[in-house]
């Protein structure tokens, strides 16, 4: 998402790195490219202008002149003004105080909005809630059911009454959309569902007789919040619509549908501007679970590619099995060896929570790398458990005795080549290693000479403490070992003189033993 945009931001703010000062030529040509970069992305020309003329007039203030980085600070001017125009702050949904929440959907035919509707409930549900589902769009074939489809897969109960038009029967739907909606709310009330979300009809265009519909449904059924769903690929249109549909419906919240293949990524930075009303929810693939509350600031780090490790780290708390990681945690701090098997169960970790190319797009910087990433192909990870599946326990536990007839019948098991067993063993020996040192305090491996980080061995050439002799496992001579040791000491302990500081009585000090230069004794025997 907002690849475009992304790219086109982060080349401009390369040519403000390493500069000391700003001049008024260097602001000005930066907010000129931000404001193609805007343009390219579809934004709309007012929300562009009110933005570039906020981000000049804050670049040519004294909070830029003033800092040790203006480059850095120019960064963080466009990203707070970001923040703004998406928004400002996050928004959720106003739950009712008494009866079900009911949460009202509207926009074009085609923007996403039964598909949304499941995605919103199943979010609901992960929340503790008991959201149903409600068929109001009877004007377009089959809608009723793909909503019943996509209900029965976020496992939310559907209210249809009526089936709604077929394809035989265009002209003719079956039944009144208010009364569905009516009845809808009433059937959520006696099953004791806590929030109620209605699907309504959409067209192909805005036009009277689906604004007066909208509005007579809302009538009926009083939403707390009725979300205004837009197409984030249709650039600067979703603001025209949005400002129809605000002033039919006067909409509270706007969810962006398929944001995930929007290389622009206008829609998003004007509706909200335009309209004054919040973005709340975004959906981000065609996966039930593709759907995300909507942060304004963490968007506009995606913009700017610092990356957005929060939403990264909520999914892995939402996905991660934490009985799993008390395992590994547990058996890290016992030192045990890492085998193939957790290997395995870290795999499968991380594919609980999705597309390994979104999470890794959320890491800092990653539009540096955004061409390797695209390349990445999301069914090696198929690949790499095939392999480990087509082990037997004992190899898993033991890969050194993976030979190479072993090596080319899990080659054939898993359907690869053994050039690719060969790879995937020594990755992990690899990180066997690591895990090893780790366990054992070292730390990671290539840092030498700080505490906890590994590396911490004598250097190369210096002399390493002498090694204490061992005692003997028998208990005679342990004990002769132990009385010749004590006598030792004894006569070392004889040899010494006492008395002085360096083991040496002054009145035994005789000067005239020493090799000294001539004169030199009345220094140490107190002579004048």
């Amino acid at each position: 998402m907002f690849n475009s945009l992304s790219d086109r931001l982060t080349a401009t703010f390369k040519n403000l790195r390493g500069k000391g000062r700003l001049t008024e030529a260097d602001v000005d040509a930066t907010v000129r490219e931000i404001r193609r970069a805007l343009l390219d992305a579809d934004v709309a020309v007012p929300v562009v202008r009110e933005f570039t003329g906020r981000v000049r007039e804050r670049a040519l203030g004294a909070e830029v002149s003033a800092a040790l980085n203006p480059g850095q600070q120019i960064v963080k001017i466009v990203n707070e003004e970001l923040v703004e125009i998406l928004g400002g702050e996050t928004r959720r949904i106003r739950l009712a105080k008494t009866g079900p929440t009911i949460i009202m959907l509207a926009g074009l035919q085609g923007a996403g909005k039964t598909t949304l509707a499941g995605k919103l409930a199943k979010h609901l549900k992960a929340q503790g809630h008991s959201p149903l589902l409600v068929a109001c769009d009877l004007q377009r074939p089959n809608a009723v059911t793909q909503l019943q489809v996509v209900g029965k897969r976020a496992g939310v109960p559907v209210f249809a009454p009526h089936p709604g038009a077929t394809s035989t029967e265009l002209d003719h739907p079956a039944g009144d959309p208010v009364s569905v909606a009516r009845a809808g709310v009433e059937e959520a009330r006696r099953t004791l569902h806590d929030v109620v979300i209605v699907d309504t009809a959409g067209r192909t265009g805005v036009d009277a007789d689906m604004m007066e519909q909208a509005r007579q449904i809302r009538r009926a059924i009083v939403p707390n919040e009725v979300l205004f769903v837009v197409d984030a690929m249709i650039g600067q249109d979703a603001v025209t619509t949005a400002m129809a549909f605000d002033e039919g419906v006067n909409f509270t919240g706007i969810a962006l549908s398929k944001l995930d293949g929007d290389m622009r990524g206008g829609a998003a930075l004007s509706v909200a501007s335009v309209t004054g009303k919040p973005v709340m929810f975004a959906s981000t693939g065609e996966g039930l679970d593709d759907f995300e509350l909507f942060h304004p600031d963490r968007m506009a780090s995606r913009i700017l590619d610092l990356g957005d490790v929060l939403t990264l780290i909520e999914q892995a708390e939402k996905s991660w099995d934490k009985d799993e990681a008390a395992r590994m945690a547990q058996k890290f701090a016992d030192q045990e060896d890492f085998t193939l098997d957790d290997f395995l169960a870290q795999m499968q970790q991380i594919r609980n929570m999705g597309s390994m190319k979104k999470m890794l797009m959320m890491m800092p910087g990653a539009q540096n790398i955004r061409q390797q990433l695209e390349q990445f192909d999301e069914r090696e990870i198929d690949r790499v458990e095939a392999i480990v599946r087509s082990m037997t326990p004992h190899e898993r536990v033991a890969p050194k005795i993976i030979n190479g007839s072993r090596r080319a019948r899990i080659a054939r098991g898993s359907g690869v080549h053994v050039s690719e067993v060969n790879g995937l063993l020594e990755r992990f020996a690899q990180a066997q290693k690591m895990m090893k040192k780790m366990a054992a305090g070292g730390g990671m491996p290539g840092m030498p000479g700080m505490p906890g980080m590994g590396g911490g061995g004598a250097r190369k050439g210096a002399k390493s403490a002498p090694k204490k002799k061992a005692r003997s496992g028998n208990p005679a001579k342990a004990a002769q070992e132990l009385k010749e040791a004590q006598a030792r000491r004894a006569e070392g302990a004889k040899a010494l003189p006492t008395g002085a500081a360096f083991g040496q009585q002054g009145g035994d000090f005789d000067p005239s033993q020493l090799n000294l230069p001539k004169g030199f004794d009345k220094f140490l025997g107190g002579g004048k």
